[in-house]
């Protein structure tokens, strides 16, 4: 009876020190996934939202200005004629 018993804690340390080597792997591997796509991104030229934006805004007000400017040109060229 006490063979059994014995059996079955080793059993069950087993299984416990296997899942805790089965986390420490899986944080590692988070961790080397993480750098690896850290690296990656850095090395592209992605621009962050704030700079989209900034951009974004500045193309919609230089063709702003750039409709009145046309829309100038087309009146002094009106009365050209």
């Amino acid at each position: 009876m006490q063979t059994r018993n014995r059996l079955l804690d080793d059993v069950s340390q087993l299984m416990t020190n296997a899942m805790g080597v089965a986390q420490g792997a899986r944080t590692e591997a988070e961790t080397a996934l993480k750098s690896v796509l850290d690296r990656w991104l850095a090395d592209r030229d992605f621009v962050t939202r704030e700079e989209f934006d900034a951009v974004r805004a500045m193309a919609q007000k230089a063709r702003e200005e750039n409709d009145l400017l046309k829309a100038r040109l087309d009146a002094l060229e009106g009365k050209a004629s």
